[in-house]
């Protein structure tokens, strides 16, 4: 049993090497944006408005004004293994000048028992708009950020996110 140890040992360890040098060579690991939920301008419709709460949500931010997709990214994963604490990066190439700044940004999650989940209010000091946080999440479903700036404009952008975990109780 001895001999048969260090064999299985140095056969896994050979195995994890080959895949792990095959997906680097392939590129997988370096094109992380492929692992992430679709994101920003370009990327799929608007997603559809799944009830009457958030309907109401965004009846009372938008307050009859177009929200329009752009200028706003949300970086969250595709797939999250524990709805309990899922990564998201709201970031803005809007400009944050006396003028025109990014005053609001809301962050709706459809099917959240609190679909209103947060409200960071900005001024022209924070100099960018970059917030990162962790939110809880009770299944897979839409995720918007929404930014008002100080002009009265509404920018957007969504990310449909898969939760295995249940994070909400």
């Amino acid at each position: 049993m001895a001999t048969s140890e260090p064999s299985s040992r140095r056969t896994f360890l050979r195995t994890a090497a080959l895949v792990s040098a095959g997906l680097v060579g392939s590129g997988a690991i370096s094109r992380g944006e492929r692992l992430l939920a679709a994101v920003g301008a370009g990327g799929p419709e608007d997603p559809e408005v799944p009830n009457e709460i958030v309907a109401k949500i965004l009846q009372d931010i938008s307050r009859g004004r177009p929200i329009t997709r752009g200028h706003l990214s949300l970086d969250m994963p595709a797939a999250a293994e524990d709805g309990r604490i899922v990564p998201l990066i709201i970031e803005s190439d809007l400009p944050m000048t006396v003028d025109r700044y990014v005053k609001v940004v809301h962050l709706v999650v459809d099917f959240n028992p609190d679909a209103h989940l947060a409200v960071y209010e900005l001024s022209p000091a924070v100099g960018t708009v970059s917030l990162s946080t962790r939110i809880k999440m009770k299944r897979s479903t839409w995720v918007r950020a929404i930014a008002e700036t100080s002009t009265g404009e509404l920018w957007a952008a969504y990310a449909h996110v898969n939760v295995t975990l249940n994070g909400c109780g």
